[in-house]
Formats: structure tokens, C-alpha cells, sequence
């Protein structure tokens, strides 16, 4: 994280905290044109077993809803409702108990929801914001940006004395790096708004609730002023509730 609203990413999502502080643009970094930043591209083996390990860090550093509580049971039931895989890729859903206004997935079907966004949200604007966080999964936005996240975190000290085992050299300090990048990825435009349109195509395709989708976007930008929201600067919290509220009007 990365519906940053979602926005992940990898967590998206990637990706940790609610604040445009906290926001680390991925895209940018490469833009910078930094010597000590070049674009990594990753086997497929190789960024399954990254995104195993950003995921599993990730969960070990955060305080977890129990199997069975009131938030894990809620989030499963959500889940059950958008499908238990994106594109084939199982996937699965987890709590953190935090305060925190955020959610976020990874390409391998690690997604993860925060206590705080639960605590804001009806199910069907949670669906929404799930559904968003999937988007960035099934239309390849989460694969590139922990790509782009693994070339700019300490992550990448390991390609420079591991060769092709650098995905198995990391330790814990630059797998927390290299998620915490991701998950405060800021997605791009064209990004964001395509996994807008996956959610209401998805939701739309299951028959659920479309105006969850709104009035979530309406809820984060009563936080945020209607400037940004938990995914990025833009486009804007307001600007995206009204687009899907014009593809509800028109039927498409």
C-alpha cells in the first residue's frame, strides 16, 4: 500500500499509516533519476517468495484480530462475497488491530484490512475498498510496485552480494523496509481510477451493493478535505465517488 482508498499495495499496499506524511512515491524515486536507483525486474519465483516473506514480516510486526473474533469474522464474511482467489491466485484475508484508516494487497493474495477503516466503514463501502485492493492485484499495479519497492529499499543492499539468492538474503531489517515501501506506495492515476472501475465491475458482476463504493469515497473525503485519501494525492477522494456515482447513473 498501497483504497488508498486503497491505497495499496504492495500494499498495495502495499503501505502503513493513514497520513500523507507517511506517503513514499514509488514512481517518483525512479523518476528522480538517482544513480544509486535502478529498476529491478523480478522472476515471478522470485516475487512470490518476496511478497511471502513482505507479508509474513508484516503480520509479525502487527497485532492480529484473532481467528473466529468479531472483526476477523466480519472481514471473512466480506470475503466470502468477493471470492477466495483474484485471477487464480488464492487469497487471504487478515485483520490488524489498529487505529489506523488503511488497506492494502499484495500480488500474492495477502490481503490485509485495518481495524480503524473496519470501525468507519458499512460492509458494503468495506466491499468497495476490498474490491479496489484487488483491483491492484488482478490489473498487475501491486507486482510493479513492489518491484519498484524492492529497487529503492534496503532490500536491494542483498542483489549486490547475493546475485540470484538476493531474495533469500534478506534479513529482518530490509524486509521491514522493503514492505513498509510498498505499503505507503502511492499508486498513479490511471492506476487508482482503473482499480475504481474493478471494483464496481466486480461488485456490479456479484450483484452487490454499487452506492457502498460512494459513500466510502464520501467518508474518506470528510477526512481528508476531498484532497487525497488513503491511495494517493489523485485523483481526489470527491472526483472518484463522483465518477462511480455517474457509472451507476448510466448503468455501465
Amino acid at each position: 500500500m498501497s483504497f488508498r482508498i486503497i491505497h495499496v499495495a504492495l500494499i498495495a499496499a502495499s503501505t502503513l499509516c493513514f497520513t500523507q506524511a507517511h506517503a513514499f512515491d514509488l514512481e517518483g524515486a525512479l523518476e528522480a533519476g538517482s544513480k544509486a536507483v535502478k529498476a529491478v525486474t523480478l522472476s515471478d519465483a522470485d516475487l512470490k517468495q518476496l511478497t511471502d516473506q513482505a507479508c509474513a514480516e508484516s503480520d509479525k510486526n502487527s497485532k492480529i484480530a484473532a481467528s473466529g473474533s468479531q472483526y476477523d469474522a466480519r472481514l471473512q464474511k466480506l470475503g466470502k462475497q468477493l471470492g477466495d482467489n483474484i485471477k487464480g491466485q488464492p487469497v487471504n484475508y487478515k485483520v490488524y488491530l489498529t487505529n489506523d484508516v488503511n488497506a492494502w494487497a499484495m500480488a500474492n493474495g495477502c490481503i490485509r484490512v485495518y481495524s480503524g477503516l473496519m470501525d468507519m466503514m458499512t460492509d458494503d463501502e468495506l466491499l468497495g475498498v476490498i474490491g479496489h485492493e484487488m483491483g491492484h492485484v488482478a490489473l498487475g499495479h501491486s507486482k510493479k510496485a513492489m518491484q519498484t519497492a524492492y529497487s529503492v529499499s534496503a532490500a536491494r543492499d542483498a542483489a549486490n552480494v547475493a546475485g540470484g539468492d538476493a531474495v533469500k538474503a534478506l534479513n529482518a531489517s530490509q524486509l521491514g523496509d522493503l514492505t513498509e515501501k510498498f505499503i505507503n506506495a502511492q499508486f498513479s492515476q490511471s492506476q487508482e481510477s482503473a482499480a475504481d472501475d474493478h471494483s464496481f465491475d466486480m461488485l456490479k458482476a456479484r450483484k452487490l451493493n454499487l452506492q457502498g463504493l460512494v459513500t466510502a469515497f464520501e467518508k474518506l473525503a470528510k477526512l481528508d478535505g476531498g484532497k487525497s485519501d488513503m491511495m494517493s494525492s489523485h485523483p481526489s477522494s470527491t472526483a472518484r465517488a463522483k465518477h462511480i456515482e455517474d457509472r451507476i447513473a448510466s448503468g455501465k
